[in-house]
């Protein structure tokens, strides 16, 4: 199981390049990239001290910044990780004895309500928490978020690489549990203590952002395990470690550089679940990305439509009820109508491309599809707080990963 790894060495000297950075989008003629992304990603190639971007396939537009690349820098620009630090996937095995995608999606609890510490103390899902919470952070535990926020119960679907996947303990048929989640609120908290006195200039203290920036993506990764444990002891199953836990939004220092991923996975020799959409499948890649691509891969399919434009083509296509039965026949869980809307399949590219140009890039190996049997959005019930929420979680369009 990859994990964020210690930092290596000293940190970068923030000396700026004179020329700008070099930029390359990994993606075929087939693919669908929007000038905009390009165009912000050769804005960022112009940044003090940038070295060079690398653009996913499933790059898109991302507010200051492009989302789906991996930016090497001289220069710590926090902007550039964005206010998700540590929004990531992993990936649990799941031992159910009978799955029936209706039963289980009214069994889901509710994610939309954070585990308290004192009233919520003789959960069973704390016996997956070791030592204390990262920064201290309790607000949000044991939630998922919204956005493209997600949890679903999926299946192996077919086994691409045998080797690969029974070293993983995987085979076809088998259930697994994928948690896409993030910070949480630490992260926004980090990003806005700099924003407000730097804007999206560079870090004035790079070695203190990064102590934050750090314990964000600890307590992201930790907060993946909390809804898992959540999750599985809601349907009837014991909690398992991740096989799989990588986050797509985070800094490292790396030959020297700054490394920031916006929405691109660690590819250097790790496993990574690229996200399809609920309508998809999903798969799990061997991923052997080099220089070239800033040792990243995709983390998903990555929008083609804003939100606003998928609430209103959605709305003008399909009924409620047909999102939530998608075509390959699994259920979704979503008492937010726009949301469902918002994050329909069709408002994202195809994941088979995404795949594809991985692929054939060089970047990485398919390893084995899932397909969704039930996916979590937010909770079914009626909320007093659901209008709050949508209306503070939506109104960044399409910035968010």
């Amino acid at each position: 199981m990859a994990q964020h790894q210690p930092r290596q060495g000293s940190l970068p000297s923030s000396v700026p390049t004179p020329a700008t950075a070099t930029v390359t989008v990994f993606a075929g003629p087939r693919s669908w990239i929007e000038s905009d992304a390009v165009t912000q990603c050769h804005q960022v190639a112009a940044f003090d001290g940038m070295r060079h971007v690398a653009g996913m396939p499933d790059l898109h537009p991302g507010k200051g910044a492009p989302i789906g690349a991996a930016m090497a820098s001289t220069v710590l620009y926090p902007h550039l990780v964005g206010s998700d630090i540590g929004c990531g996937i992993a990936v649990f095995p799941v031992d159910l004895k009978r799955v029936v995608p209706e039963q289980l999606a009214g069994r889901f609890p509710d994610l939309d309500r954070a585990l308290d510490p004192d009233r919520d103390a003789d959960d069973p899902a704390w016996s997956v928490v070791d030592g204390d919470i990262p920064a201290g952070h309790v607000e949000g535990l044991g939630t998922v978020g919204r956005g493209n926020h997600f949890v679903e119960l999926a299946r192996i679907r077919e086994v691409l690489d045998a080797g690969h996947t029974a070293r993983l303990g995987l085979a076809a048929g088998d259930v697994v549990l994928i948690v896409h989640s993030g910070s949480r609120g630490l992260g926004e908290r980090i990003l806005r203590a700099h924003t407000e006195r730097y804007g999206a200039g560079p870090a004035a203290d790079p070695a203190g952002y990064l102590a934050r920036h750090d314990a964000a993506v600890r307590w992201g990764s930790l907060n993946r395990r909390l809804i898992a444990a959540r999750v599985a002891y809601a349907l009837g199953a014991r909690p398992t470690a991740p096989i799989v836990d990588q986050c797509h939004n985070l800094v490292e220092i790396r030959d020297g550089v700054y490394l920031h991923r916006k929405g691109a996975a660690p590819g250097d020799g790790r496993d990574v679940l690229v996200a399809g959409t609920r309508g998809t499948c999903s798969y799990l890649v061997a991923a052997h990305a080099g220089p070239e691509a800033n040792w990243s891969v995709a983390h998903g399919a990555g929008r083609k439509m804003s939100r606003a434009d998928a609430l209103r083509r959605g709305r003008a296509k399909h009924t409620v009820e047909e999102l939530r039965r998608t075509p390959v026949g699994s259920l979704v869980v979503c008492g937010d109508r726009q949301l469902l809307f918002e994050e329909a399949p069709t408002a994202y590219k195809r994941i088979e491309q995404v795949i594809a140009d991985l692929t054939e890039h060089g970047l990485a190996t398919s390893v084995a599809s899932t397909v969704p049997l039930v996916t979590y959005k937010t909770a079914d019930q009626p909320r007093s707080d659901t209008r709050p929420d949508r209306r503070r979680d939506h109104r960044r369009g399409r910035g968010r990963s």
